[in-house]
């Protein structure tokens, strides 16, 4: 979501409790932090309850905020860290402290890769697909899947996803990279299996 959304708001009236500008807060950024939560801990509660607590723990705060970082990276911030702390009490492995550290996961290279662009989009955007898509979603450690979502499925820029992570770019950079590839291979086997009927065929 562009920097530039923090302009459409006035700040003045938010930090001094207008509701009516919160409800317009509420209406744009509902959707893309409802899909964060969602894509985090893969439950429609779960990403109900990260919606409700953002704009929550927004409401309580607002009035210290000061414009330095734009509206939407302040409010990914707040969503990602009550995605964390969510799953953090769901499974008690996630520890905070470390998903900010600047070391990343040892990620394996993929050992097989497959022409995706062999198969014709309409199947690589099916229901199946995208389902498929979301299950290695799932399977990607915590921290990566963070910046996988702010970064390829939100588009939020680099920095700004540094921004939100407390992060640096390189970083960011790095953990993207490990996802993509994690993800790539994951879905190498879903797609193989379709590739190889036509290949059969065509061969």
């Amino acid at each position: 979501m562009s920097d530039s959304t923090t302009q459409e708001f006035s700040l003045e009236a938010l930090r001094s409790g207008d509701r009516a500008e919160f409800a317009r807060v509420m209406d744009a950024y509902s959707a893309p932090i409802y899909r964060l939560g969602l894509k985090m801990l893969g439950s429609q509660q779960d990403a109900e309850d990260v919606l409700q607590n953002t704009f929550l723990n927004a409401l309580t705060h607002l009035k210290d905020f000061e414009g330095r970082s734009s509206l939407s990276t302040w409010l990914y911030r707040i969503a990602s860290n009550e995605a964390l702390m969510l799953i953090r009490r769901k499974k008690n492995t996630v520890n905070l402290d470390d998903f900010h550290s600047e070391e990343t996961e040892d990620v394996p290279l993929p050992e097989v890769f497959v022409d995706w662009t062999a198969l014709p989009e309409d199947e690589l955007l099916s229901g199946e697909g995208k389902n498929a898509l979301d299950a290695a979603v799932n399977k990607l450690p915590e921290s990566l899947r963070m910046v996988f979502v702010l970064r390829d499925i939100e588009g939020v820029s680099i920095r700004d996803t540094a921004e939100i992570l407390n992060l640096t770019e390189t970083n960011v950079k790095t953990r993207l990279l490990r996802a993509r590839m994690f993800l790539r291979e994951r879905l190498s086997t879903y797609y193989g299996e379709r590739l190889a009927p036509k290949e059969r065929t065509n061969g």
